[in-house]
């Protein structure tokens, strides 16, 4: 069983805060688990590198600016959102998922950890209105279909390293799906960051829509 010290090790700059609310989501997970279903089982022992660091992969990636409004499609269990929220607590992250029993999961885990930056809700992605600086998500559909989903929820001025679009985190061959999603795209291997076997096949893919630089 991987602890909460492997997160520590690969971001050394959290703040005690961080540390404590990163230490409590075993807990949480298994505890809501046991009643909702939301990880497999044989994952909650491994929920710190098969969930919480995949999902802080994107920040290896993307480092959220301050008041940054970002989108997680298919959170499931609050994944990548919640990872991520803990790491940017001046961002702000809008969790969705259209199934409710899950959103009930991770507003009581938000609220367990005193998230004051996560908005949770059972919605459907196409149905979502306003725009963000980045959609994320953990391989929910197939990329076209993903990108169909979103195209239009992304903010057009960009005020990020990269620029606005979908940071969606895949694993395994993608070429053929890449190809089918007709998008510019950049592909980040995870294994350049961990060192851990399970992410020698799995990537963060930047997909940029619509936007106009400030620069």
């Amino acid at each position: 069983m991987q602890t909460v010290e492997l997160i520590f090790s690969y971001f050394p700059e959290l703040t005690p805060k961080q540390k404590k609310q990163f230490g409590q989501l075993y807990d949480l997970y298994t505890e809501w688990n046991a009643k909702i279903n939301v990880i497999s089982r044989k994952d909650i022992d491994e929920l710190y590198f098969r969930h919480v660091l995949h999902s802080l992969g994107i920040a290896k990636v993307m480092t959220f600016n301050k008041g940054a409004e970002i989108l997680d499609v298919g959170t499931g269990g609050g994944f990548p959102g919640i990872p991520l929220a803990i790491l940017f607590p001046e961002t702000q992250f809008h969790l969705v998922d259209s199934i409710g029993k899950k959103i009930k999961v991770v507003n009581a885990i938000s609220e367990a950890l005193g998230l004051e930056n996560v908005k949770a809700e059972q919605i459907r992605a196409e149905n979502i209105k306003g725009e963000y600086d980045f959609i994320i998500s953990r391989a929910v559909t197939r990329l076209a279909a993903f990108r169909k989903w979103v195209r239009n929820k992304v903010k057009k001025e960009s005020n990020h390293t990269l620029k606005n679009g979908i940071l969606y985190l895949k694993g395994g061959e993608l070429s053929e799906e890449l190809e089918e999603a007709q998008s510019n795209f950049v592909i980040y291997n995870l294994s350049d960051y961990f060192q851990e076997d399970f992410f020698k096949t799995k990537k963060v893919v930047h997909v940029p829509l619509k936007y106009k630089s400030k620069h």
